[in-house]
């Protein structure tokens, strides 16, 4: 026997129907897999240490995005289901040096040999934590620093382009070699070898050119009065992590032109600078001495 339904019930049951319709269309646009694993940002640490917090990523977010709904109309998404439409800013882990005379060592003890020490706020790459002791590489090898409290901590950086990071990693890897002024070039400019080349022998303008050609083959004359008639000018304003800084220097300060250029470094962003200085290849910041003697900046890359 077929029961009637009065008209109210009717309603009630096509206003029913019209709901979970409306849920289903929701449902589908949250579905699994169409939502963002925001802990999952891609970062490249380079060795995270796990105890240090990450900076916040706030940038490559879209402020709107529309997705079409049941009926094949366009609909806002709310800002807080916005999703990422551009990879996130990679960073790289720096050790930074909190004192003076900070030993760089052969092993992870204070048994270990030690290659060379850090200035406060020097920095070397970090590579990992050991024992208490953070890894690094320092004149081509590896080496470990005291992680200990007030001696150094991990800091990060923001990473440039792939070529710009690997010239930058071929002059982590010569940090500490000793200044040697007027040291044989890798290359005569050109490209072609230099087989009187001595590795672990750099001034100012041999580092420059080993680091560029090595890690991006751009050519590099052979000395900064030749090096900074070469790249295109970069305004301050503009300054990029891999840019290279052009200096005058005590003896050269009065001179004028080309003449004037005494000094080059590889510019990293934060006030940072890597070059080889006049005791040995650092990564320090740039003095307000070294800021008064600034010339010209110029990219390569």
């Amino acid at each position: 026997m077929i029961k009637k339904i009065s008209k109210l019930t009717m309603i009630a049951l096509l206003m029913g129907a019209i709901l979970a319709m409306g849920a289903v269309g929701c449902q589908s646009r949250l579905s699994p897999q169409n939502k963002v694993e925001f802990d999952d940002w891609g970062v490249d640490w380079n060795g995270y240490n796990p105890n240090v917090n990450p900076p916040q990523i706030g940038e490559g977010l879209t402020p709107e995005i529309t997705v079409p709904n049941n009926g094949g109309q366009e609909s806002e998404v709310p800002p807080s289901e916005v999703i990422p439409t551009t990879n996130p800013v990679s960073y790289t882990a720096m050790i930074k040096s909190a004192t003076n005379n900070l030993n760089v060592r052969s092993a992870p003890s204070t048994g270990g040999q030690v290659l060379g020490m850090l200035d406060k706020g020097d920095m070397v790459r970090y590579e990992g934590l050991q024992n208490g002791w953070y890894k690094t590489v320092y004149k081509q090898k590896t080496a470990y620093i005291y992680a200990g409290n007030n001696y150094a901590d991990v800091v990060y950086m923001k990473q440039g382009s792939d070529k710009v990071e690997s010239v930058i990693s071929v002059g982590e890897e010569l940090l500490g070699y000793p200044y040697v002024w007027g040291s044989q070039r890798y290359h005569w400019g050109n490209g072609k070898l230099n087989s009187s080349f001595v590795q672990g022998q750099y001034d100012c303008s041999a580092l420059m050119q080993y680091m560029f050609y090595k890690g991006a083959g751009v050519l590099m004359d052979l000395n900064t009065r030749t090096q900074v008639l070469q790249g295109k000018k970069v305004a301050l304003a503009d300054l990029q992590r891999g840019d290279v800084m052009f200096f005058t220097n005590d003896s050269r300060y009065a001179y004028s032109g080309v003449e004037r250029v005494g000094h080059v470094a590889l510019y990293l962003g934060d006030n940072y600078i890597l070059h080889t200085a006049s005791d040995h290849a650092v990564i320090e910041e740039i003095s307000a001495k070294r800021w008064s003697y600034f010339i010209v900046a110029k990219r390569f890359i």
